[in-house]
């Protein structure tokens, strides 16, 4: 009974704290504010901020805004961010749609319009007949959120994140680092042009050469971190499917969670009999010879232990050598 009446307790407890943790808003743990969070999981439009919000120069290097419960979708607005900060903006999105053809043409015209281009794209065709297509989007800082939200209203978004990395302290010192080596180059040229002795026209050469390479690498970083900070990155996945998703704008219930999973179950061990059914019906040739020759092996092993046994049968009633039949030598 005492051993009851603890474990119910414990789960009483239990119960409180994922109750109270549910309820609480995420804060980051560097700064103590609360984090930016939000996703257009049903494909509707983001709501705008008040102009007057700020958004701290100094935010964590990364601030995630994942899916909320409501659908709606929380950015920080990006008008009061002083020019001197270096951010870096990337967003991953999986799009479903019942109109595949119409909404990759879509996806191009949006791209297009926003002075944006494609950096990867590829496509698949499965068996059961649903095709999709995964892209490399680039546009615009300055249009991050317009692509967003404009994406939201030609397919259903069934899954969306978004995050803005400060790198302001790195870029500023490699830029640092890069005006210095710029300055040793200039110096260290000074001093070979002064340069008599042949040691040193050596030693001064290979400096140089070092410094040249050190300059180069530090341009070629600075150039990606340009690319990157000028042109936000957006990841999309694009299904093509029988019936879009329902949306549900309060969190699923553990039963509906299950319900989802066993719907999932079912349909993937559909696609599976399918894709074996015609796996079967396009090799049954080869399953067929292949067959025909385990067959004859399992013949054969059995022919061979059927002699096998009867030529020990016929050894063991053998008559045995009488004495009286042997003789001596």
């Amino acid at each position: 009974m005492k051993r009851r009446s603890f474990a119910i307790l414990l789960t009483l407890v239990l119960i409180l704290g994922l109750t109270a943790c549910g309820g609480s808003a995420p804060r980051d743990a560097a700064s103590g504010s609360t984090a930016f969070y939000g996703a257009a999981t049903n494909g509707m439009a983001a709501p705008e901020m008040e102009e007057d919000a700020y958004w701290d120069a100094e935010m964590p290097m990364e601030a995630e805004m994942q899916s909320k419960s409501d659908g709606g979708t929380v950015n920080p607005t990006r008008a009061n961010i002083p020019e001197s900060v270096k951010m870096i903006y990337r967003a991953n999105l999986e799009l479903e749609t019942t109109e595949y053809e119409k909404a990759q043409s879509d996806i191009v015209t949006l791209t297009n319009q926003l002075g944006g281009y494609f950096e990867e794209q590829s496509s698949n065709n499965y068996s059961s007949g649903y095709r999709s297509a995964s892209y490399t989007v680039r546009v615009p800082a300055a249009q991050f959120d317009t692509f967003l939200h404009q994406i939201g209203e030609l397919c259903r978004v069934r899954y969306q994140t978004q995050s803005a990395e400060n790198i302001s302290e790195r870029y500023y010192d490699m830029e640092s680092r890069l005006e210095t080596a710029k300055i040793k180059l200039d110096r260290l040229q000074e001093l070979l042009a002064k340069a008599e002795a042949m040691e040193d026209i050596i030693t001064l050469e290979s400096a140089i050469s070092d410094t040249e390479y050190q300059i180069e690498s530090l341009s070629g970083e600075l150039r990606h971190y340009d690319a990157l900070i000028d042109y936000s990155t957006i990841y999309v996945t694009l299904q093509e499917v029988y019936k879009v998703s329902e949306q549900d704008n309060a969190p699923l219930t553990f039963g509906q969670r299950v319900a989802n999973a066993f719907h999932r179950g079912l349909r993937d061990f559909g696609d599976f009999l399918e894709d074996l059914a015609e796996m079967l019906a396009y090799s049954w040739l080869t399953l067929l010879v292949l067959a025909a020759v385990i067959v004859l092996i399992v013949k054969l092993i059995r022919r061979r232990k059927g002699n096998g046994r009867l030529f020990a049968r016929r050894k063991g009633n053998a008559p045995a050598e009488s004495p009286e039949n042997k003789q001596e030598p």
